[in-house]
């Protein structure tokens, strides 16, 4: 029983996300903590999220810690409602790709997993801030990565198999953009697959797109891609690594504004928002408390 001042937890488990996995998330974390002083309660997701209702059930509840159980997708909804608040954020990576997961070192394993839950240090990272409404942590972007995004969605095949399928599907029918980049009083126009925007390193393969990218430096890196190949790509996917920095510019940044020629696919940490012309970004320093692992 959970005593006066125990922290609490709110696990938000999306059922949803990683639907090919074996974890039964709830079992563990009741395994985890039996015996423990934690205040423990769970909500389960809709299919499709009622944001306002899981508003009201937080401010309820008013955990010390919101832990999100499922992919970048999970934790990107739990973000927009807690970043600005004390409220803590953690992550069991319960999805299929997991880049925010990866990003943080947090293990895939359940266990390991929830002792950073329980026992991980607080740190104050930014977030992004696009279009003055939805909430970037870990890595935005417009062309070709959120059109294999809307693929992969739409498709029956999961696992590395599925995203290698819709890989040659994305790369068969790619086409380059003509973006505008206004920054820092810089403008620059470019021909690109890819613009990024990119709070973070990697993406959820592993494939390092910004490797100087840091989560609390109060900046955010705007990246081209101007080459893609069907063999470099999938090297990427199989086999993880610094894409070729032949291949790509990086612009630091604390705002932004993008706009293209014609309309362009567009996503955030791994969902798909339809396609758009426009893009206005802009840095919240620590804006988000992240459990992350003691160092």
């Amino acid at each position: 029983m959970a005593g006066t001042s125990a922290l609490k937890f709110l696990f938000i488990i999306n059922p949803s996300a990683g639907r090919h996995t074996d974890t039964n998330w709830e079992e563990s974390i009741n395994k985890y903590f039996t015996g423990k002083d934690f205040d423990v309660d769970y909500y389960h997701l809709e299919q499709k999220p009622d944001e306002q209702k899981l508003k009201k059930y937080i401010a309820s509840k008013k955990p010390d810690r919101i832990i999100a159980v499922g992919g970048d997708g999970t934790v990107t909804l739990l973000a927009n409602i807690i970043a600005g608040t004390k409220i803590s954020l953690g992550i069991l990576p319960g999805g299929s790709a997991n880049g925010m997961a990866k990003e943080l070192e947090i293990p895939s394993t359940p266990e390991d997993a929830l002792k950073i839950i329980e026992a991980g240090v607080i740190k104050k990272c930014d977030t992004i801030t696009i279009n003055k409404k939805n909430i970037c942590l870990h890595l935005s972007d417009i062309g070709i990565n959120a059109q294999l995004i809307k693929y992969f969605e739409e498709g029956q095949l999961r696992g590395m198999l599925g995203y290698a399928k819709m890989i040659l599907k994305t790369l068969w029918r790619r086409e380059k953009m003509q973006v505008i980049i206004q920054t820092k009083g810089l403008e620059v126009r470019r021909n690109a697959f890819m613009v990024i925007l990119a709070n973070a390193r990697m993406y959820g393969t592993g494939a390092v797109i910004n490797p100087d990218g840091k989560l609390d430096d109060g900046i955010f890196e705007v990246i081209v891609i101007r080459r893609l190949s069907i063999f470099s790509i999938l090297k990427t996917v199989f086999n993880p690594k610094v894409f070729n920095p032949k291949h790509f510019e990086i612009f630091p940044s604390t705002s932004v504004e993008i706009n293209t020629l014609k309309r362009v696919h567009f996503q955030i940490d791994g969902e798909y928002l339809g396609k758009i012309k426009n893009i206005q970004a802009q840095i919240n320093p620590g804006n988000i408390n992240l459990i992350v692992p003691e160092k």
